[in-house]
């Protein structure tokens, strides 16, 4: 997607706040910061990354500092193929009016050596925010993954995807329990937008997501039709 495109159409939907979580990549993440420069839209650095498990989750951080360092780390962790454009697709790195840098020669479109746990562990000790992504879908979903919800990683929400409600997961998922639901859309082409997570903060920042999240504070969130 055209970063100048992808601030368009968010600000067009009412969304303010989005994050570019790329898979196993957060190249692209500075030409859409740049692009939505001057506008109400707050872009948050993230990754999709694939852990061991093939689970695909969410990292969010709040600065460009701490999605580098945790590149470094999913970069040493991913196996080194080079990507074969024609069957798995160019990945093109843009600037902030869309026009090509370069081609990523690294195959992102597999999985880091991270186990689920490790890539956790990393993430929040870069004070990141970690949510399993699109839990309900049949490749790369955490349950069909996994078969379970792990009980020792205290995830602070959980994703899941278009094609399922929030009561529809926790009847089909009942080990979701108490964990927050978020739907997030996992767009990839701009007609995906969905700007369906309305978050009550104080300031743009993963801490206040994590209270809004928690519902702490006086902060809240809701999924609006």
């Amino acid at each position: 997607m055209i970063p100048p495109l992808i601030v368009e159409c968010a600000l067009d939907l009412g969304i303010t706040l989005i994050a570019i979580t790329d898979h196993n990549s957060s190249a692209n993440i500075k030409a859409v910061q740049k692009a939505a420069q001057g506008t109400p839209l707050v872009v948050l650095p993230g990754m999709e990354v694939q852990t061991r498990e093939d689970v695909h989750s969410l990292c969010i951080f709040d600065t460009l500092n701490q999605i580098e360092q945790f590149q470094k780390i999913v970069d040493a962790t991913l196996p080194k193929i080079k990507n074969r454009a024609e069957h798995f697709g160019a990945q093109f790195v843009v600037d902030e009016t869309g026009e090509f840098i370069y081609e990523e020669e690294q195959l992102l479109i597999t999985s880091s050596s991270l186990s689920i746990n490790e890539a956790w562990r990393i993430v929040t000790d870069l004070k990141g925010l970690f949510i399993p992504a699109h839990i309900d879908r049949k490749s790369f979903g955490l349950i069909e993954s996994l078969g379970f919800i792990p009980a020792d990683i205290p995830f602070k929400a959980v994703e899941i995807s278009r094609h399922i409600t929030p009561e529809q997961a926790h009847l089909s998922i009942p080990s979701i329990g108490h964990i927050p639901i978020i739907q997030n859309g996992d767009a990839h082409r701009l007609n995906e937008l969905l700007g369906t997570l309305y978050i009550e903060v104080e300031n743009v920042s993963v801490s206040e997501i994590i209270l809004s999240l928690s519902h702490k504070y006086g902060r809240n969130f809701n999924l609006i039709a």
